[in-house]
């Protein structure tokens, strides 16, 4: 078998790529990459069409960050912040004490980089934390302990479901969680 070695940047790593891209000045709050490095001497920004990338790897297989990676993380990050903010608006409440990242992507991303980005409400960085494959656990629980399952049949029926697309509110919190 061939070995490809690196081929891409997973979801968690393209997080912290495009943080620290930020962080240095690479990209700018709006989410543009600054062309204006372009014009360095041995700069990694470089002139892609009509707009400017990123080469993070030089060597084959080349690896790229494109102000397409850049504006699919944006569009990401603002949808995530933007249903957030929606539900603590239906909640009535304007921070929040502590938040779980879950799922296969949530236990790989650094909290400060998702705070960085905007990801997540600010909240003291201790506070957040991964919890891994909380639907398995879950389905786990319903499934070896009645109680549990018990509990969360009725928990069901206290569930409200939010058409975000129908809210207002998320368009205008979706907007104002595009600039990182």
């Amino acid at each position: 078998a061939e070995k490809l070695g690196v081929t891409g940047v997973c979801g968690s790593g393209i997080i912290e790529v495009i943080a620290e891209m930020y962080l240095s000045g690479i990209i700018t709050e709006d989410g543009v990459i600054n062309g204006d490095l372009a014009t360095r001497e041995n700069s990694p920004v470089f002139e892609d069409g009509r707009t400017f990338s990123y080469l993070l790897r030089g060597k084959e297989p080349r690896l790229v960050i494109t102000q397409n990676d850049v504006r699919a993380i944006q569009l990401a990050k603002a949808a995530l912040y933007a249903g957030i903010k929606l539900l603590m608006d239906k909640l009535n409440i304007t921070s929040v004490d502590q938040i779980g990242l879950a799922g296969a992507f949530g236990s790989f991303i650094d909290p400060k980089y998702a705070m960085v980005l905007g990801l997540v409400p600010d909240c003291d960085l201790d506070s957040i934390k991964a919890v891994g494959n909380a639907a398995g656990t879950g389905a786990q629980m319903a499934l070896l302990n009645r109680d549990r399952r018990r509990e969360i049949e009725e928990t069901v029926t206290r569930i409200e479901k939010i058409e975000t697309a129908l809210e207002k509110k998320f368009q205008d919190h979706f907007v104002n969680a595009m600039a990182f």
